[in-house]
């Protein structure tokens, strides 16, 4: 199956409102410039969303609107409502537009403590708002050098299927070798293409609808390495950090995306 392919941005704790505005609209305006007209989709090769702090959610609703762009968060509660001082409902998400949110990311769980099981519930309550969770997998290095990196990415994945199977076809995977986040560092194309072969099979063995979720490459994707990366036949897309705030380079990989699939 060819899969849409996705670049999904994700800004970390970066922005202010002037800037929000200035980068946004930099990215919708070149969307022509990378080789499509405005409408309601990227076109036929890549949809495109912005995962932004919750802060910003209705700046960026407001600026995407009517443009290419889809609108993602950052994280999300596995409460519905209640007592959680600080915690955002996947309701709340849900009322500002927001298509997707990326769960288990590295950092959340490095900093944070989140677990595989915190991981897969926070998976669900996205799903029953409707919600796609971009969830997130990935090794250390010291894991890498351990030989343990699959062993890894398929106990995390598979807290994800134990608690969501009946749905796990309407996920998103991101492959993120914790080693290759901010360091500079990347995978080679053919290091994560092994990885993601070995997520794709572990979907397929809980899924007849496997062929639907899209398997992401987030370890320093950037416009220089893109194009490679993509090439490979089971990275559907990019979930892309530093380089989603500068307007020219995330262009480039939405680019590379749509080259990819054309």
């Amino acid at each position: 199956m060819n899969r849409k392919k996705l670049i999904a941005g994700n800004w970390k704790m970066n922005g202010s409102l002037q800037a929000n505005e200035a980068l946004v609209r930099a990215v919708v305006a070149g969307l022509p410039a990378a080789g499509e007209g405005a409408g309601a989709n990227v076109g036929s090769g890549a949809d495109v969303a912005l995962c932004v702090p919750a802060p910003y959610l209705a700046q960026v609703q407001s600026l995407v609107q009517a443009s290419a762009l889809d609108l993602g968060a950052q994280d999300v509660s596995v409460h519905a409502s209640g007592a959680y001082t600080g915690e955002v409902s996947a309701a709340m998400l849900r009322e500002f537009g927001a298509r997707y949110v990326i769960v288990g990311h590295s950092e959340r769980r490095q900093y944070h403590g989140e677990t595989d099981a915190q991981v897969a519930d926070k998976a669900k309550a996205a799903l029953a708002a409707g919600i796609t969770p971009i969830v997130c997998v990935g090794e250390t290095l010291a894991e890498r050098e351990a030989g343990q990196t699959e062993a890894v990415v398929k106990r995390q994945l598979a807290a994800v299927i134990h608690v969501n199977g009946h749905c796990i076809s309407e996920i998103v995977v991101a492959y993120e070798p914790v080693w290759a986040i901010g360091t500079g560092r990347t995978a080679t194309p053919e290091q994560a293409q092994q990885v993601h072969a070995v997520l794709r099979a572990q979907l397929h063995a809980a899924s007849t609808r496997d062929d639907r979720v899209r398997i992401l490459y987030g370890g320093s994707m950037n416009a220089a390495n893109a194009a490679s990366l993509l090439a490979q036949p089971d990275i559907d897309g990019g979930l892309i950090g530093g380089a989603s705030l500068k307007s020219a380079d995330f262009l480039q990989i939405i680019a590379a995306a749509r080259a990819a699939a054309a």
